[in-house]
C-alpha cells in the first residue's frame, strides 16, 4: 500500500477511535493531508451527490483522495511514476481544502483557490518543496497538478484543447519521452475520472487515450468548431433528450435576427475561457438560456481586466437544496431566471445589460480582489423575493403552499401553474402513467384523425393513442412548464411521434386553430381547472367547465367529438354513509381536511373516537385524498374531484350546446383502485352498519357536435 493511501486509512481509523472524545492529533499529518482535512467549506461538484447532506457527514475531496489513490495501487507502473503520481493526486485538490482563515491568506498571496488545478499548483511549491530536491522532478510535478483534469474538462467542453498543451514543454524540455508523457497522462486520467465514477471512465477511456496520443505527439485532434464546443458542454442534457441540432439552429436564426451578428462571432471569446461547473449550474435550463447566460458571463468577464476562467459555482449552490435528504433543483428560483432572460433580448445580452424591469433579480458578474483573472457569474434576488421563496420550500409541506405561490407569483408576475406539485412531479406522472388501462376505454370514441390530449400529466394517453390507432396524429396541450419539459424529454428519448404543445385550455383557439381538431380529450384534468382557476372572481366554479368545454366545442368541425373522463359526486345526493376508520389519527386528519378544504364545507358527526357519519359526497372527496396519502396531501387538499353528479353533467352540456351536440356515450363507474386503496384503511357501511360499496366516482361521456 502506497504512504499516502496509508497515511488516510491511518488518520480515518484514529478518528473514529477517538469518536469524538477528543480531538485526533493533527501535528504529525502530511502538509497535504491537514490540508484537505481541515476544510471548513467543502468544494464539491454537485453533479457527483445525491444529497447535499452528504457535505456535513464525511469530507467528500478527502474521500475521492483516497479513491484515486486506490485505482493507482491497481495499475501496473514503474516504480517512479507510481511515486510521482501519488504525489500528484495528494496535492491536486488541496486548493479545495484549508480553513477560511488559510484560504483568505492563500488568496492574498495570488494562490487562486477557486481554479483548483493552479490553485493546487501553487500550494504544492510553496509547502512540498524540498530545499535540496530534484528540481526538475518539482517542476513536472507542479506541472501534473497544474494541468490534472484538463483533459476531462476538454471531453466536457468546459476548456479548449490548447489548455493541455503545455504538457508538451516537458518533452521538448527533455523531462519525459514522448511515450512516458503518454502513459503518466493516461494513468493520472484513469485515477482522477475513475475516483468520480468507474462508468464515466469507461464512457470516456477510447478518446481520451486519443487525445493523450495528440499531446504527446504535439499535434491537435480536428477542430469541431464552436458547434463541437457547445455539443460537449451540453452532453448530459442531450443525454436527456435535448434535440441540440434543432435548439442550436433556433438560437442561431433568432441572434442574427436580432443583432445580424452569427453566434459564432456573438460567442468567440470562448475561445480563450475556461469554464467551471457550468454542466452542475446550467445543465437544467435550455440550450437558449444556457448561451443567453453564456454571452453574459463572457461580457462581465471582459468588463475590465480579461478574465480566462468563469466561474458558475455559486450559483450552482444558489439553485440547490435538499428536499427530504434527496438534491433537488429549486424550480421557484429557475422559473424565475427562465422568465428573466426570457424577456431579455440579444441585443441587450450582447451588450451586457442588467434586466432593468426586475427589481428582485439581476445577473452579476464579480470578481475577488486578488484573483482577478477569475470571474463568478450568478443572481442576486432581492432580500424579499429569497425570504419569499424561503418561505415557499418550507411551506410545501402545508397548505399555506397555496397561498405562498400566489404571493411569488404576485412579486415576480409569474403563473401559478408552473409550480403544481412541485417536488413530486415525477411521481405524480408516473401515477398519472400507471392508469393506462383505466384510460384505454376512451380510444374507441375517438374520431377523425387528429386527437387533442388536454393536460397530458405523464403522456400515457398519447401514448395509447399512437400505439393503438398509428393512423391518429396526438397532441398534448398543457400550461404547466414542468410537464411539457418532461414530456419533450420523454419524446425524444423514447423517439415517439405525438407533440406537446403549450396552451390555455380555456383559451384553446390562442394555440391551435378552429377546425383543426376532430377529437378533443379532457382525461382526469376538468376537475383540476375547476379547483385551481379562478374564474369570473372565484375559483370552484362550474362556469370554469363550461369555458373549457366551450373552449374544445369551437375547435372541433361537425362530427368531432368531445370526451371527458373525471370525477364525479354519486346521487341521490343526500345520502349519508359511516365510516369506521382503521387508523386512530384519522378522524383528526378529517377534521384538517375539513378546515383546510376550500372547494365547500365537509360535513361530518363524530360517533366515536374512529367513526363519523357523513353526506356521501363529503365523505369520499376526503377519501380521495386520504388514498393518496401524506406526501400528497399538500395538493390534493386543493382539489375537488367530483363537482357534478351524472344528472347535473348531462344538463349542463345540454344547456351548454343545445342541439348542436349531443352525448353519444355514458358511464359512469368506481375506480378500482379506490377500493383496494382503501380496503385496508376504513369500512364503508349504511346507518344500520351493513358494509357498502363505495359509490361510483369517475364519469366517461362521448359529446359529439352536430352542427357548427
Amino acid at each position: 500500500m502506497s504512504g499516502a493511501l496509508e497515511a488516510i486509512r491511518d488518520y480515518k481509523a484514529e478518528e473514529r477511535a477517538a469518536d469524538g472524545s477528543e480531538a485526533v492529533k493533527k501535528a504529525a499529518l502530511p502538509e497535504w493531508l491537514r490540508i484537505l482535512d481541515s476544510a471548513e467549506e467543502y468544494v464539491v461538484n454537485y453533479e457527483r451527490i445525491g444529497s447535499l447532506g452528504e457535505l456535513k457527514r464525511s469530507n467528500p475531496v478527502l474521500g475521492y483522495v483516497e479513491r484515486s489513490l486506490e485505482i493507482l495501487e491497481g495499475l501496473k507502473l514503474s516504480f517512479w511514476m507510481r511515486e510521482l503520481l501519488e504525489t500528484v493526486l495528494v496535492w491536486s485538490e488541496t486548493a479545495k481544502g484549508g480553513t477560511r482563515l488559510e484560504r483568505l491568506g492563500w488568496q492574498r498571496r495570488g494562490i487562486n483557490v477557486f481554479v483548483h488545478n493552479e490553485g493546487s499548483a501553487d500550494l504544492y511549491l510553496e509547502y512540498a518543496q524540498n530545499p535540496g530536491g530534484d528540481r526538475e522532478r518539482e517542476r513536472l510535478t507542479a506541472l501534473l497538478i497544474r494541468t490534472h483534469g484538463l483533459l476531462g474538462q476538454y471531453l466536457r467542453g468546459e476548456v479548449p484543447f490548447a489548455a493541455n498543451l503545455p504538457l508538451r514543454d516537458s518533452v521538448e524540455e527533455g523531462l519525459l519521452t514522448g511515450t512516458e508523457l503518454a502513459r503518466l497522462l493516461t494513468a493520472l486520467n484513469r485515477c482522477v475520472i475513475g475516483a468520480v465514477s468507474e462508468s464515466l471512465w469507461a464512457s470516456v477511456e477510447r478518446e481520451l487515450e486519443a487525445d493523450v496520443l495528440h499531446i504527446s505527439l504535439g499535434s491537435e485532434p480536428e477542430d469541431t468548431g464552436l458547434e463541437g464546443r457547445l455539443r460537449r458542454l451540453r452532453g448530459d442534457a442531450i443525454e436527456r433528450g435535448e434535440n441540440f441540432e434543432e435548439e442550436l439552429e433556433a438560437v442561431s436564426d433568432a441572434i442574427r435576427m436580432d443583432t445580424g451578428t452569427g453566434l459564432p462571432e456573438a460567442l468567440a471569446p470562448l475561445d480563450r475561457k475556461t469554464l467551471w461547473y457550468v454542466e452542475a449550474a446550467l445543465g437544467e435550463f435550455s440550450l437558449e438560456e444556457f448561451i443567453k447566460m453564456t454571452l453574459l458571463a463572457l461580457r462581465g468577464a471582459e468588463n475590465g481586466p480579461d478574465a480566462r476562467h468563469i466561474s458558475f459555482e455559486r450559483l450552482m449552490h444558489a439553485l440547490y437544496y435538499d428536499y427530504k435528504g434527496v438534491k433537488k433543483i429549486n424550480l421557484y428560483k429557475k422559473r424565475i431566471v427562465e422568465k428573466y432572460l426570457r424577456e431579455l433580448g440579444w441585443t441587450a445580452i450582447l451588450r451586457g445589460d442588467r434586466h432593468t424591469d426586475s427589481p428582485h433579480l439581476h445577473h452579476r458578474i464579480v470578481r475577488e480582489k486578488d484573483n482577478a483573472d477569475t470571474c463568478f457569474f450568478g443572481f442576486v434576488f432581492s432580500p424579499a423575493a429569497e425570504k419569499l421563496i424561503e418561505f415557499c420550500v418550507e411551506a410545501e409541506k402545508s397548505p399555506l403552499y397555496e397561498r405562498a405561490v400566489l404571493m411569488l407569483m404576485d412579486l415576480f408576475g409569474l403563473r401559478r401553474d408552473a409550480y403544481d406539485r412541485f417536488h413530486n412531479e415525477d411521481e405524480y406522472l408516473e401515477t398519472m402513467n400507471s392508469s393506462a388501462d383505466d384510460k384505454k376505454i376512451l380510444l374507441q370514441f375517438i374520431s377523425g384523425s387528429r386527437v387533442l390530449d388536454i393536460g397530458p400529466g405523464g403522456g400515457v394517453l398519447l401514448d395509447l393513442i399512437e400505439s393503438e390507432l398509428p393512423d391518429k396524429e396526438a397532441i398534448g396541450v398543457d400550461i404547466s412548464e414542468n410537464v411539457i419539459e418532461a414530456l419533450n424529454r420523454r419524446k425524444r428519448l423514447e423517439g415517439r411521434g405525438w407533440r406537446v404543445l403549450k396552451g390555455d385550455a380555456l383559451n384553446l383557439s390562442e394555440t391551435i386553430p378552429p377546425g383543426s381538431i376532430d377529437t378533443v380529450v379532457f382525461s382526469s384534468i376538468l376537475h383540476e381547472l375547476y379547483s385551481y382557476i379562478p374564474f369570473n372572481g372565484g375559483k370552484f366554479n362550474p362556469g370554469t367547465v363550461r369555458a373549457a368545454l366551450q373552449s374544445a366545442f369551437d375547435l372541433v368541425p361537425a362530427g368531432g367529438r368531445i370526451l371527458i373522463r373525471d370525477g364525479i359526486m354519486t346521487e341521490p345526493a343526500e345520502q349519508t354513509r359511516r365510516l369506521i376508520f382503521r387508523d386512530e389519527e384519522a378522524v383528526s386528519k378529517l377534521e384538517r381536511y375539513a378546515a383546510d378544504f376550500e372547494g365547500r364545507k365537509i360535513a361530518f358527526e363524530r360517533l366515536g373516537p374512529s367513526e363519523v357519519r357523513m353526506p356521501v359526497n363529503d365523505a369520499m372527496e376526503f377519501l380521495y385524498t386520504y388514498t393518496w396519502g401524506e406526501e400528497a396531501y399538500v395538493h390534493e387538499v386543493q382539489e375537488q374531484f367530483g363537482y357534478f353528479t351524472p344528472s347535473e353533467y348531462e344538463a349542463c352540456i345540454n344547456e351548454l350546446f343545445g342541439e348542436r351536440a349531443k352525448i353519444v356515450f355514458s358511464r359512469y363507474f368506481l375506480q378500482e383502485g379506490y377500493t383496494l386503496a382503501l380496503r385496508d384503511k376504513v369500512r364503508v357501511t349504511d346507518e344500520a352498519g351493513e358494509d357498502l360499496p363505495l359509490p361510483d366516482s369517475t364519469c366517461i361521456i362521448a359529446i359529439e357536435k352536430t352542427q357548427d
